[in-house]
């Protein structure tokens, strides 16, 4: 079985379609939340999501963009888009989020979990080994693929309970690459396929992963897009301008 890997794609249509033409045959896709929020293509990206995939975990963007929780907790830029984006939803987009599950959910017919932030909260983020250090505590599978960081890579337990951070190594961001990573049956991991919509890890093209369970890979990979075109749906949404600049630098 192939599971393509995606998280936070936040309403960023240009990204999407770039990965999705990019990604190598799979057999299911997995989205790990946040789905909308921050970009200018909700709808659009909903119903593109819907039509690859039917196995979703809900992120925190999604919960407050349903208007299932406020956004008061949020950035003010975050919360203008959360704002923006419940004008934006039609009723039947707007009821399918509300109906997204939250995590953990493990896929029918596998040894993973799946969860937005962590296995204990979707807002948390797991961001360094002491984040990290109490998560395989809890989980029953020794994959856990996790979003919210917007940062591809993760973490992993050797033999003796030792953490190590993980992160792939690219060459030009010009184009497509990718990054494989074997999974040792000895070891427990956590693994974040990166964002596709709004990478954080200061580089800008688009990120996913693929998980092969015959092969014990995953496989990450980041891809150009359009960057231009999203920003040019911020700027033509009124939404804030640091949310068409960042795109461009990867944080």
């Amino acid at each position: 079985m192939r599971a393509l890997i995606l998280s936070d794609i936040h309403a960023n249509i240009d990204a999407l379609d770039a990965v999705l033409e990019a990604a190598p045959q799979h057999d299911v896709v997995w989205n790990l939340g946040d789905v909308v929020g921050y970009n200018a293509a909700p709808e659009d990206v909903i119903e593109r999501s819907r039509e690859i995939g039917t196995m979703f975990v809900r992120g925190n963007h999604d919960r407050a963009c349903a208007g299932l929780t406020g956004a008061d907790n949020f950035n003010p830029v975050a919360y203008r888009a959360v704002q923006w984006t419940r004008g934006q939803l039609g009723a039947d987009a707007l009821a399918w989020l509300k109906e997204m599950p939250a995590g953990p959910i493990m896929p029918a017919g596998t040894l993973v979990s799946c969860v937005h932030g962590s296995l204990l909260d979707e807002d948390e983020y797991l961001l360094s080994t002491e984040d990290a250090e109490g998560q395989f505590e809890r989980t029953r599978t020794p994959i856990t693929f996790f979003g919210h960081t917007h940062v591809q890579g993760g973490f992993a337990a050797n033999d003796a309970g030792e953490w190590f951070q993980m992160k792939p190594v690219y060459s030009d961001d010009k184009i497509v690459e990718s990054y494989d990573l074997d999974l040792r049956n000895s070891a427990k991991y956590l693994i974040n396929p990166g964002a596709v919509g709004q990478p954080r890890d200061h580089d800008w093209r688009a990120a996913f992963a693929l998980y092969d369970d015959a092969a014990a890979r995953v496989t990450f990979f980041r891809v150009p897009y359009d960057v231009q075109a999203a920003q040019m749906r911020i700027h033509r949404a009124g939404l804030p301008e640091m949310l068409a600049a960042r795109l461009c630098v990867g944080r």
